[in-house]
């Protein structure tokens, strides 16, 4: 019986279910003598029998496989209108670009050397109704709450919904395994090509991608090395976040406005923020002064206000990296992001000035060390396996994904599904607008929150005092920290 190293610490066994534990190696005192390595090529490489999952992957498989699969639905509709709509050419779209893109015909199913990634031939069925206006949110809020079994379902789902000869809309349903934000402008861009080449009559003319996402799985595993070796990548890795996170709150004590139920709620509501495009000048300046960025400041703001909120001068956050620093995984559709922990201490900052260094020290040193999936972190880690790693995140992006070229006479535009979900407690998605010549426009975005835990008037006011403190950071005075965290740095000083 073949068993499932899951990481340091841990064997899994998958027909028993059972978990036995392991002593966790420590790093050897002396370096040990090796000749360098060269860097491992990104490239098309042999398929082996057994593909594993990659990093990205792991923690949306672990959750998956725990019963919580729809938590990572990525929902999109798109509005096309302007021209005479040809259903059967966008039906046959999807089904070009789901054959050029292999994520979104992969099943991952359990096996005996762990989850792994089986390319099918697969393509999905893409039903064409027609609806009217008044019954589209309906359909596109039911279409959403799609409860993917990756062991025996590929990860897409699609739909064409007809409003008039002109005028139609396409919803996708993507698991996250196999798609995440920068994959939406290369998967929209190639849709585009793929129906204009089939509404005349014609396959898609594209080029060929370098390579596929198999071939990045296998590179990144042969990059990081093994996690039960001390001195690959891995497991340097892995010891990194050990002791980084070591002795941090399990939980945040979040003031919730009800106690969690017993049965799993996700359904989420949001609560928007904006900032000028003057604040957004001012804090790039600021960021400058620093050494840092606009996320550092943002996410100092963010520190500030959980810790104000929570009554915790301990705050640990998420947030998340492309993972795309192949030219090779540009225009490819797959899940490259990862997760990344930042733990503030509040409580060791004397003031504002002092926590910004913190945070950009945080930062990227949690950016260095990008590849340590959450399951297995979570299992070396001295803490109720059943707590999650992080409550809240914080994701910064660049303006809105582009939907790709449009010809003349076609529109096309995102419509809102009416549906969301809400995984943690609080998922702040911020995004930074600049103007046709690069000078700043403002940032906006909103914070998503579980509704069955939080009144929107709770988060409301977190929203208020957060974007106080980016003010407050904007001004560029240096401040003591806002009692009571700043208790603790006076009595250090």
């Amino acid at each position: 019986m073949a068993l499932w190293r899951e990481g340091i610490g841990t064997v899994f066994n998958p027909r028993t279910g059972l978990r036995a534990g392991v002593a966790m190696p420590e790093a050897p005192a002396t370096a040990r003598p090796v000749a360098p390595t060269r860097p491992v090529l990104l490239e098309r490489r042999p398929r082996p029998e057994h593909v594993p999952l990659a990093p990205a992957q792991e923690r949306i498989w672990d959750d998956s496989h725990r019963g919580r699969s729809m938590d990572w639905n990525m929902v999109r509709a798109y509005r096309i209108r302007g021209l005479a709509i040809d259903a059967a050419a966008l039906v046959a779209a999807v089904g070009d670009v789901v054959v050029r893109h292999l994520p979104l015909r992969t099943l991952h199913p359990l096996t005996e050397r762990g989850p792994a990634q089986v390319v099918v031939d697969t393509l999905p069925e893409v039903p064409v109704t027609a609806t009217t206006e008044a019954e589209l949110p309906a359909r596109l809020a039911a279409f959403a709450c799609h409860d993917f079994d990756l062991a025996t379902e590929t990860p897409i789902r699609a739909e064409v919904h007809l409003l008039g000869e002109q005028d139609a809309v396409l919803a996708l349903v993507v698991h996250h395994i196999a798609l995440d934000g920068a994959s939406i402008q290369p998967l929209l861009r190639d849709l585009v090509t793929a129906y204009l080449a089939r509404a005349a009559g014609q396959a898609p003319a594209w080029t060929p991608l370098p390579v596929d996402y198999p071939d990045y799985t296998l590179w990144k595993h042969e990059s990081l090395g093994d996690l039960a070796d001390p001195w690959s990548r891995a497991g340097q890795q892995l010891r990194y976040w050990s002791n980084a996170l070591a002795g941090r709150p399990s939980r945040l004590p979040m003031p919730y406005d009800r106690p969690r139920p017993v049965d799993r709620d996700i359904r989420g509501d949001s609560v928007a923020v904006a900032f000028d495009a003057e604040t957004h000048r001012l804090l790039l300046d600021r960021a400058q002064r620093v050494r840092g960025s606009l996320f550092m400041l943002l996410q100092t703001a963010f520190a500030l206000a959980l810790g104000e909120f929570t009554g915790c001068a301990d705050v640990t956050v998420a947030t998340a990296v492309a993972g795309r620093d192949q030219r090779a995984l540009t225009d490819l559709v797959g899940n490259f992001s990862d997760d990344v922990l930042m733990r503030v201490r509040l409580d060791r900052a004397l003031d504002v000035d002092d926590l910004i260094d913190q945070v950009r020290r945080v930062s990227l040193a949690g950016f260095a060390h990008p590849d340590t999936p959450n399951p297995r972190l979570l299992r070396c880690l001295p803490q109720d396996a059943e707590h999650p790693l992080f409550q809240a995140t914080l994701i910064l992006q660049r303006g809105a994904a582009e939907t790709g070229h449009e010809p003349d006479g076609l529109s096309i535009t995102e419509v809102p599904i009416g549906v969301r979900f809400a995984k943690h407690d609080f998922e702040f998605g911020l995004a930074e607008r600049y103007d046709a010549a690069g000078a700043p426009a403002g940032i906006d975005g909103g914070l998503l929150y579980p509704v069955v835990l939080f009144d929107r008037e709770t988060v409301a006011g977190f929203v208020d005092r957060f974007a106080e403190f980016v003010r407050q950071l904007a001004d560029g005075c240096p401040r003591p920290l806002p009692a009571p965290l700043g208790e603790t740095a006076a009595r250090r000083r």
